[in-house]
Parts: structure tokens; sequence; C-alpha cells
């Protein structure tokens, strides 16, 4: 997902965000969850970065996911290209709210779109427990209503050190992702799903095989196609594909198919 420049709530007040590096914009970018971590300079590139084709897959269910950068979205527009969903940002860190998640999340409902809301992990800054009920605070919740989709991890390299592991073993990243969802589930009796890269899944938490039964998989690859889309072998297969991060809205994303988009729904 790999979005949005991230200012402490304190700085966000005072500062808004421009979108000069952003995924729909352009191939960086960057993001700060606090202070001190801004402090430092946000300069980001993708992982994987690959301008598509106008061709898309075929077969699949269309969705977005956006988040700050994406200041304006026609979401009729966004819908009348064949989104059937979108993942919005509400939250990074325990200090960072999407100042644009509100009208995002209540746009693409209204549009029709069914909706989600997505987290990205500092697993450095705070307990992955807290993390989970920071997120929940501030719009990560929702019911299986049938127009509502289970909330997002989103956790991958990290964009504010050079260690992208966030300075954790194998095993205390695991720990962290394992109290995040926990808690997530505990609260709201769905699973989260879990965003990541293949590479970063098996360098930072040593290829786990610990979620691959209860959360289902998004990953972010954009030189896939369809029909071979790499996944962690803890997974048989993905739930939600980032196609690219280069799309007219941000980020164009698959679920792959039409019965495990129903249940990704039900979830």
């Amino acid at each position: 997902m790999r979005k949005t420049a991230l200012v402490s709530l304190t700085v966000a007040a005072a500062t808004s965000l421009a979108c000069t590096t952003l995924t729909g914009c352009s191939s960086t970018s960057p993001r700060a969850a606090d202070a001190s971590q801004s402090a430092a300079g946000p300069a980001v590139q993708p992982q994987d970065s690959t301008v598509r084709p106008d061709s898309r897959p075929k077969g699949l269910i269309p969705g977005v996911d956006v988040s700050a950068y994406q200041k304006k979205i026609n979401w009729s527009t966004v819908k009348a290209r064949g989104s059937r969903f979108a993942y919005v940002k509400a939250t990074e860190g325990v200090r960072y709210v999407s100042s644009t998640f509100a009208a995002q999340y209540a746009g693409a409902r209204n549009a029709g779109l069914a909706h989600g809301a997505y987290h990205f992990a500092t697993p450095n800054t705070a307990s992955g427990k807290r993390q989970a009920d920071y997120f929940l605070a501030h719009g990560g919740g929702g019911k299986a209503d049938g127009h509502t989709l289970p909330g997002v991890l989103d956790i991958e390299k990290n964009p504010y050190g050079k260690d992208k592991c966030y300075g954790l073993s194998h095993a205390k990243m695991v720990a962290w992702i394992s109290a995040f969802l926990k808690e997530y589930h505990a609260r709201t009796g769905r699973r989260a799903v879990i965003n990541t890269f293949k590479d970063w899944w098996i360098d930072c938490t040593g290829n786990a095989k610990a979620f691959s039964a209860t959360d289902r998989l998004w990953v972010n690859d954009h030189k896939a196609t369809a029909r071979k889309v790499p996944v962690p072998s803890a997974w048989s297969s993905y739930t939600i594909w980032q196609w690219t991060e280069k799309g007219a809205y941000g980020d164009e994303d698959y679920v792959k198919s039409a019965t495990v988009y129903r249940k990704l729904l039900a979830g």
C-alpha cells in the first residue's frame, strides 16, 4: 500500500498534506508517523513499482486503495471504471489519523462500493495490541453487513530507517503481528487481512505460518500476472492482489474471484 506522508496529530493540525510524492502521483511514497520519524526526512521508494499496460486482469474483482494523498476522488468515476470495493487508510502507529479517511470512506460507500479501512503498522513505536485499539478507535471497525470489508493490517518495509524489519527478530515480529490480529478479532469478531510483500514476510517473520489458517493475505506484486501471483508459502493463495500503485485514483487491486469476494465481505 506504501502511501501517505504522515505527521503526528499535532503537526498535522498545522500542516496540510501535499500530493508531491504519492502512489498514483509519483513513484516515491514518503511517510512519517511521528515527529521523530518525520524529522529524518520522508523518502521511500516503493519496493516494486511497475507501470501497467491499459489491459487489466480478467475474471477478478477490481477495487482500489487510497490514502490522504488522493485528496480529490470522483467516486462515481471509480465505480464506472469497474471497481467494486475501496480500502481507505485510517491510521498509522498510534499518532496518525488520515485527514481524508472519513470523507473517502463515506464517499466510496455513497457511490455504491464496498468499503474497508487499513492500518499501517510501525512495530517499533507501540505494541500490536495498542495499535489495533488505535485503529479501531479511528474507523477501523465495522460489522459484516454486506458492504463493509474486514480491516487490514498493512505491514511491510520500514520507511523510516535502514532496518526494514524495525529492529525486531523473527519471533518478536510474529508476536507483534499476533497481538494486533488477536486484539482486532477479540473486539470485532472478524479476521483482519494481512497486507505485505512476499520478500518482506520471508525476511522479517522467517516466513511465519502462524496466521495462514485464520487471516487472509493481501499480497503486493506489481510484476505478477493473474495466473501467477507469488505468495509466502504459508498461504496457498492470495485473497487480494495489488496489481499496480499507479492507478488513476490510487492503487488498483483485485480480489481473486467472486466466491472469494463474497467470503471476504462476510468474514
